[in-house]
């Protein structure tokens, strides 16, 4: 008998891992980085590690759908002589025309308005299609100051003041040329076919001094009427409020890295920035410490996707939510149905993430005719306002279980925690326990 040696199988690096030695290998073969579009792909404490503790003896639930449970907000009362009064808090974030094709845009803005709720106009400017189309519209000013005029400042319901998103906290837009139209070329004082990259800061500011002069300034180019929002991207959240609130912001938002972008470098989006989940608490403590907690609203953006996403995030402390890559996938993004040209582009369904080739099956990240006109925007609306209902329903079937009779009544107490990092982040208990690491007294 021929004795054989047995051999170990073989066994792959969990350091260098397929993507890992795919990306290593484009590197070496290219010499450019990776440009990608959409949010984080890697796992971090999320929302989803969060669960409420519905009500039983000691709390009392109310009753299905016969017990009215509130879901209106108000965003803007602190300065603004006309805030904005939404039925849901829920907002579509700034998506820009450009990175969007006009027929995306016009749908965000159809199904926003069938919600009751705002949309955003992102970087680029506003048309005249989603002006008409939205009720409620929230006018980005960015550090590009692409298509920024005092006309459409004035058309605006609010001013959002963008210092950085959750994909790229410090970073700029990008647009790649084979996405610059001609309308959009105009719009943005551009030439046709040339890349565009912004500017990571504002040209006229270096601080919060300076950002409240600019906050000044706003008020009176739009008569003191219009909310001002300053967006913030997750990395400071606790300073970045403090010092929005200081600047004389009615409004902050803040993005957690999980929020999308059209296009940056795949390095940016995966690590730099924190969760969402570790976003909120700091923020928060920073309106309560500050005495302006509910008087500046806390609008949170990053990897939102269900109305118990929604109700955790109001849970501890949030006054609404804002979703784009959501809003997105209810359009029609990634559709299966369009399988085989995502096979075409050497993607799949659920993957496709090269929005910046502007090549888009689905016609929603393309400034291409032939593929925009594949997005029909009444259809593509009546299923945005219908996901922003079914979250809506969902979030009121939480605050109800957990005896509330509007969703800003949600708080940390309802919350316990399934891991050591979302107790940590969260600041609410481990289940099970009263304790989460850091409480005073333990």
């Amino acid at each position: 008998m021929t004795y054989q040696n047995p051999h170990t199988p073989p066994r792959k690096s969990a350091t260098f891992d397929d993507s890992t030695l795919a990306e290593i290998r484009r590197a070496a073969a290219t010499g450019i980085y990776d440009i990608r579009g959409g949010g984080t792909k890697r796992k971090v404490p999320h929302l989803d590690d969060l669960l409420f503790l519905g009500a039983s003896i000691s709390r009392y639930p109310l009753e299905g759908y016969r017990e009215t449970c509130d879901t209106s907000v108000v965003l803007g009362t602190r300065h603004a002589r006309k805030p904005i009064r939404l039925k849901i808090p829920i907002t579509i974030a700034g998506m820009s025309f450009g990175a969007l094709s006009g027929n995306a845009k016009e749908a965000l803005g159809r199904g926003a308005t069938l919600a009751g709720t705002s949309t955003t106009t992102g970087d680029g400017g506003m048309t005249d299609e989603e002006r008409g189309h939205s009720e409620i519209l929230v006018y980005q000013y960015l550090p590009s100051r692409y298509g920024m005029n005092l006309k459409d400042l004035r058309r605006a319901d609010a001013i959002e003041i963008v210092i950085g998103q959750g994909a790229k906290p410090g970073g700029g837009g990008m647009l790649l040329g084979q996405k610059i139209s001609d309308r959009v070329a105009e719009m943005r004082n551009l030439p046709k076919g040339i890349d565009q990259r912004s500017a990571c800061r504002h040209p006229d500011w270096t601080g919060p001094d300076d950002l409240e002069i600019k906050i000044l300034e706003l008020r009176e180019i739009t008569d003191w009427e219009k909310p001002i929002y300053v967006k913030v991207g997750g990395s400071r959240p606790y300073y970045d409020t403090a010092l929005a609130v200081k600047s004389g912001a009615d409004v902050v938002v803040l993005d957690g890295m999980q929020g999308g972008t059209a296009a940056t470098q795949d390095v940016f989006i995966e690590h730099v920035g924190m969760p969402t989940l570790a976003c909120i608490r700091p923020a928060v403590q920073a309106l309560q410490e500050l005495g302006m907690h509910r008087k500046v609203q806390l609008v949170v953006s990053g990897g939102i996707r269900s109305g118990a996403d929604v109700a955790k995030a109001l849970a501890l402390g949030a006054d609404a939510v804002s979703i784009g890559t959501a809003a997105m996938v209810a359009l029609g993004d990634n559709d299966p149905k369009w399988e085989a040209d995502y096979q075409k582009l050497g993607s799949t369904a659920g993957a496709y993430d090269d929005w910046h080739e502007g090549k888009d099956p689905a016609g929603i990240t393309t400034q291409d005719p032939e593929l925009a006109a594949r997005l029909d925007p009444i259809a593509a609306g009546r299923r945005l306002a219908n996901y922003l209902k079914v979250m809506t329903l969902e979030a009121q079937t939480i605050a109800r279980a957990c005896g509330k009779n509007h969703l800003h009544n949600l708080e940390p107490e309802d919350l316990v925690a399934l891991t050591l990092e979302a107790a940590a982040m969260a600041q609410v208990p481990l289940a099970g326990t009263n304790w989460y690491p850091g409480k005073s007294g333990f």
